[in-house]
């Protein structure tokens, strides 16, 4: 690790990039939600490994913020990316891949009948809350407090540049908790489109929760009993989970479900996936977009899928997941530190006991990362296809170092 990082080439190209984009870079990515010493800027990846452009190797637990799936530059899915790239990607029209893709969609996840295609996460859950309003011919949607589902205005977490109007017909929730979602259906009076939840509760900074099954089931029950939609937000868990939808762990089905991130193992896509209840309301919406029919991330995503069914790839991970939440306790007891580890194996959050202000978080990050390892201090992780039990054990050799680091804080 380069010694005075204000003369590294990430801090040069944060100076250049603060000259031409509005705050050096947007959202997550801005330098000033990454821990103190994080890179901003990458130059390679391969497998579960991530390099920065100073030349700083580190084992990957974010990877890419969830699409990493099988692991960067895997070897099928880019074989299969230069197969259809050679023959055309964005053309006047979709390729064969386009129906391949929806086959093995429809084919794989139960409660799915039909499916769209889209580029990210925000385009499917906009386009999920769309088709339950034009399914339904109403306009409440109930939404659970502090759940992310995307940076459309309706569901920004930032409220600059969106108006009271934006979110007129937005209900709230607390996820997990039946009760306060009856209130919400009945303050509908009638006029309930869609429940919209994500896979399980991942607000950024607090503990996460996994579903509860008599949540789900009551979610379930009221849509049934209204004919509003139950729309599932597996944009960040799906395939993760399981390989037919996040709740099939909990068997409750959603009529409408965003996918994206692992969908194409890095490549942009993002997928809808509906039943039949809401198949006529999607052919008459009208929702595009100018590379929305492109073939090369759409052929990334059959040999992705076909690869996460050969290998069983959720079980792969939890298995990753298990290993490293067990890791992590044992490093924290030998360093008499607590801490709070949540949230499915393969998607972990680490936080530390009273550490309001992720403090320690971000001191135990900023240690690991100079041992080797891509913590977050706050934001849930994620596990690979890509991460064997050898990378798992470096990456628990630099949390010894962020333990240690803590540790020193008194």
């Amino acid at each position: 690790m380069p010694q005075d990082r204000a003369n590294s080439i990430d801090a040069d190209l944060r100076t250049r990039a603060r000259n031409v984009i509005p705050g050096g870079l947007w959202g997550h990515l801005n330098a000033a939600n990454l821990p103190e010493g994080y890179p901003q800027f990458f130059a390679s990846a391969e497998g579960c490994r991530l390099r920065d452009v100073d030349g700083r190797e580190f084992v990957d637990l974010m990877c890419a913020w969830g699409p990493m799936v099988l692991g960067y530059r895997h070897p099928s899915v880019e074989e299969a990316a230069h197969r259809q790239a050679e023959q055309g990607d964005a053309m006047n029209g979709p390729g064969p891949v386009l129906v391949e893709l929806a086959e093995t969609l429809v084919g794989m996840i139960p409660h799915a009948d039909w499916c769209l295609f889209e580029k990210n996460g925000t385009d499917a859950t906009t386009a999920c809350v769309t088709i339950a309003r034009a399914g339904t011919g109403r306009r409440k949607v109930l939404v659970a407090r502090g759940s992310y589902h995307g940076a459309a205005p309706w569901c920004t977490p930032s409220l600059a540049g969106v108006t009271t109007e934006d979110r007129a017909h937005i209900l709230h929730f607390d996820y997990n908790d039946a009760p306060s979602l009856q209130a919400a259906a009945e303050a509908a009076k009638g006029d309930l489109a869609a429940v919209i939840v994500t896979a399980f509760r991942h607000d950024m900074g607090r503990d996460l929760e996994l579903p509860d099954p008599d949540f789900a089931r009551n979610a379930r029950a009221i849509c049934d009993a209204t004919g509003a939609a139950l729309i599932l937000d597996d944009v960040r868990a799906g395939f993760r989970l399981h390989l037919g939808g996040s709740w099939e762990t909990i068997g409750v089905r959603p009529d409408l479900a965003a996918y994206s991130k692992a969908i194409a193992n890095g490549h942009a896509l993002a997928a809808v996936t509906g039943n039949d209840a809401f198949r006529d309301a999607a052919t008459r919406i009208y929702t595009t977009g100018s590379f929305w029919c492109a073939a090369v991330p759409m052929a990334a995503a059959v040999a992705t899928l076909a690869e996460l069914r050969r290998m069983d790839g959720p079980a792969h991970m939890r298995a990753m997941g298990e290993r490293l939440h067990s890791g992590l306790d044992a490093l924290a007891a030998r360093h008499g530190i607590g801490i709070r580890q949540s949230g499915p194996p393969q998607m972990p959050l680490v936080l530390f006991d009273d550490d309001p202000d992720w403090r320690l978080g971000s001191a135990f990050c900023a240690a690991a990362l100079r041992a080797g390892a891509y913590f977050h201090p706050k934001h849930n992780m994620f596990l690979s296809c890509a991460h064997a039990p050898a990378d798992i054990d470096l990456a628990l050799q630099a949390a010894d170092a962020g333990f240690a680091a803590v540790a020193r804080m008194g």
